[in-house]
């Protein structure tokens, strides 16, 4: 693991940074082919007036026992840690000082393949999430735009395989942010978005 210094980002209302090859390139290489082949990566269904289409990439959830985690209507339950999903934790946790017991990973197969504006913001996160995103294979855009001063300029970052880019604060609650299409990316990307879940009671 590189320690490169954060990059910090002045926002109003968000916590955002991001470090810029946080992995060797023979740790992404690895990691990538691993992950495309060894996670039980599914394509679930989301309702959208009244039709189930399936949503335009693969995912998985894993985590901690009890760990389940729902968006857009869809429940997940968590696939035990895989020791390599395990040690990438435990290298992210210690760089950020943040401890995490769920992972949400998401394939993009080509540039087709995207996810539409939103906030990571379902009440198992609490009030302020911290997530944690780390981006294995192809560049792929990442955008944010405020979701409550339409006169705020929309922030576009190009994620290249092995940034970390870290979340916190305010964040979810007054931004969203998307992976738009990218039709002449070819290559797939692998992204790892690191969260803590709340379990009603604690």
């Amino acid at each position: 693991m590189k320690l490169s210094s954060p990059i910090f980002f002045d926002i109003p209302n968000a916590e955002i940074c991001l470090y810029r090859n946080f992995l060797y390139d023979s740790q992404e290489e690895i990691l990538y082919k691993e992950l495309l082949e060894n996670i039980a990566w599914q394509q679930d269904l989301i309702k959208i007036y009244g039709r189930k289409i399936p949503i335009p990439r693969l995912t998985a959830w894993y985590g901690d026992p009890n760990m389940s985690y729902t968006y857009s209507g869809i429940l997940m339950n968590p696939h035990p840690w895989t020791l390599t999903l395990s040690l990438l934790k435990s290298q992210i946790e210690e760089r950020i000082q943040h401890k995490f017991n769920s992972v949400l990973l998401n394939q993009y197969r080509n540039g087709t393949d995207s996810v539409a504006w939103h906030s990571d913001d379902e009440p198992e996160l609490g009030e302020t999430p911290v997530i944690a995103s780390l981006s294995l294979g192809a560049s792929r855009k990442f955008e944010l735009r405020s979701k409550v001063k339409a006169s705020l300029d929309r922030i576009e970052l190009l994620l290249n395989s092995g940034d970390l880019l870290f979340m916190s604060g305010t964040t979810q609650k007054y931004w969203q942010h998307q992976v738009p299409k990218m039709r002449r990316v070819r290559e797939s990307r692998i992204n790892l978005t690191f969260r803590y879940i709340i379990v009603s009671g604690n």
